[in-house]
């Protein structure tokens, strides 16, 4: 039986997260589905990424599909150029370019304190 919650609520309430948890030496930390790290950048605001141009080539974004859809702390921000990409709890999330392998944590506090790893 379907109400007017129905099996649309349940399937998003099922949706699979962008990201999963990890630990890591900075304690528990926000990971892609390859184990990399996730950074927030200081210079965003919420919803909204300043990092663009040479910046996202250094820090790829966390991107979204172009028909995903926001579901609790997760919400799909629309970038300047208007690809889509993903933010926890407001915070637009990027994987960093040095980092070689999962649980590396190279970008924490780079550009003066700037880029931070994601905490859940």
């Amino acid at each position: 039986m379907t109400t007017a919650f129905g099996s649309l609520a349940f399937a998003q309430a099922m949706a699979p997260a962008p990201a999963k948890t990890a630990e890591s030496a900075k304690g528990k930390i926000l990971v892609d589905a390859k184990g990399m790290t996730l950074y927030t950048f200081a210079k965003d605001s919420p919803g909204k990424s300043a990092c663009n141009g040479p910046c996202a080539a250094n820090w790829p974004i966390l991107a979204a599909s172009a028909d995903a859809k926001s579901s609790g702390d997760w919400t799909v921000v629309t970038r300047d150029d208007g690809s889509k990409m993903w933010a926890y709890k407001g915070n637009p999330l990027y994987t960093f370019k040095q980092d070689m392998a999962a649980g590396d944590v190279k970008g924490d506090g780079f550009l003066n304190g700037a880029w931070h790893v994601a905490k859940p």
